[in-house]
């Protein structure tokens, strides 16, 4: 059974979901498991993982409430503030949900380039281990300096990457990227999604050829153990259909040995959020 380990869902509303811009219109509505269900089914998925796109509890709830109703979602990656005095109270009170595998913070957009570092944010890191829960790593190649840095102050803290950390595949500027993605997968408690890939390139204008250079190096630096499949659906919608986010992949792991695309597609996820 494949799974699909990074996909949104969402009730549009404009002042919430701001990021949305006019440029985007295609995703400037409602995405809710009635509409990936039956994707997931003509692409032979069995199951997704489904993460925050709001950073609110009341997203981690709206997502804990559609996998109880829909079991094909079969985990979920919540939000919760990382720098809460309170973090050890409200992770146990998390600890309840079974479906509820992990959490994520948007680092992305935060203005402070060192805010993974901060003590109040790596003292809420230090607690998620003690409920299994894991953390998706949302950030830009120029995070990832830091992000060496925070993952190796937690060696028993289970990690993954999102969206190959966004390579700049518009400019195909890939140095720095490279650089710190290698640094990074040196630390055997750090996975990564390969996810997002035309979210980050020429809507109108990518190719498959586009991606298959940082595909080579995330390959060689995590091997097949540490790599799972993610769509970034709806956000994938702004360049391709799922169909197509999907072949993209397929293309470059079909040289792979059938055990090796197992892992790929769905062993690794089950086995990152305990699905």
């Amino acid at each position: 059974m494949k799974i699909d380990s990074h996909q949104h869902f969402w009730k549009y509303d404009p002042v919430k979901d701001a990021w949305i811009t006019d440029e985007m219109k295609v995703i400037k509505r409602d995405f809710l498991p009635a509409d990936l269900e039956p994707i997931l089914f003509e692409n032979q998925f069995g199951g997704c993982v489904a993460v925050q796109a709001d950073q609110s509890e009341e997203e981690t709830f709206f997502l804990l409430d559609l996998a109880k109703d829909n079991p094909f979602i079969k985990g979920v990656v919540g939000w919760i503030d990382l720098c809460d005095a309170n973090i050890e109270e409200r992770l146990g009170y998390y600890a309840q949900f079974e479906k509820l595998k992990g959490f994520r913070h948007i680092i992305q957009a935060e203005a402070d380039i060192d805010f993974m570092l901060q003590p109040k944010f790596q003292r809420g890191i230090s607690q998620l281990a003690k409920h299994n829960f894991t953390y998706d790593i949302l950030i830009f190649p120029k995070h990832l300096e830091n992000a060496a840095k925070l993952v190796a102050n937690f060696p028993e803290q289970k990690f993954v990457i999102d969206h190959l950390a966004k390579p700049d595949f518009k400019n195909k500027e890939f140095t720095d990227w490279e650089n710190g993605i290698r640094a990074i997968a040196k630390f055997p408690n750090v996975m990564c999604k390969v996810s997002g890939l035309v979210t980050e390139a020429d809507w109108n204008n990518w190719t498959a050829t586009d991606f298959m250079s940082c595909l080579d190096v995330v390959t060689e630096v995590f091997g097949i153990e540490r790599l799972m499949f993610g769509s970034d659906w709806p956000v994938s919608l702004l360049a391709a259909s799922y169909a197509e986010s999907c072949e993209i992949v397929e293309d470059y792991f079909s040289k792979f040995s059938k055990t090796d695309q197992d892992k790929f597609w769905s062993e690794n996820a089950f086995n990152f959020y305990h699905l």
